[in-house]
């Protein structure tokens, strides 16, 4: 296969994520697909990223491939407190697997940037991390749940990512309000 079969093929893999269902309703209370979480995220890095100093290239492709993991293994949602270390062997062997349809040098860059995103170690990364959580607190305040969803849940839900950072900290605020109004 030619570069373009390839990233062609990887295209058609990836269309598995639009089936992948987490633990997020929509407005409309049917569950969200990992592929639409990490387009609302993608989204708003675009919209927040300019509040930061972040190469905005580096910081959409990471929203668009940090759940790859999740293609064949499913979400595992974090409300279920599994072993971190376990799940994280996991989605590394299977993001392996799915980039092993790109030629080898998008393979590469392309882990390179999934571990990125996995260490924290760059500004794009902890943007990325703390606004995957924001999303999804987003998701869990805006969706038509079930009427036994832990909001409270929220309160907690990735809180060390909006520390240090008072645009972050803001944005922390104003979920975590929500959230408290959906308590009531």
């Amino acid at each position: 296969m030619d570069l373009l079969e390839q990233q062609v093929a990887f295209i058609k893999e990836v269309e598995g994520m639009k089936s992948v269902l987490r633990e997020a309703w929509t407005s409309s209370g049917r569950r969200e697909s990992t592929a639409e979480h990490s387009w609302r995220l993608a989204l708003l890095a675009g919209l927040l990223a300019p509040s930061f100093h972040v190469d905005l290239s580096k910081t959409l492709m990471m929203c668009l491939i940090h759940d790859l993991g999740e293609l064949y293994m499913g979400d595992i949602s974090a409300v279920s407190n599994p072993d971190k270390k376990a799940k994280h062997l996991a989605e590394e062997h299977d993001v392996r697997r799915i980039l092993s349809f790109l030629p080898e040098a998008q393979q590469e860059a392309l882990m390179a940037l999934w571990r990125e995103y996995n260490d924290e170690n760059t500004e794009e990364a902890k943007l990325v991390k703390a606004l995957d959580k924001a999303e999804t607190i987003i998701q869990h305040n805006q969706g038509k749940n079930p009427p036994d969803f832990d909001y409270e849940f929220n309160l907690t839900y990735g809180e060390q990512s909006f520390t240090g950072d008072p645009f972050l900290i803001r944005l922390r605020k104003i979920l975590d309000d929500e959230t408290t109004g959906k308590m009531r």
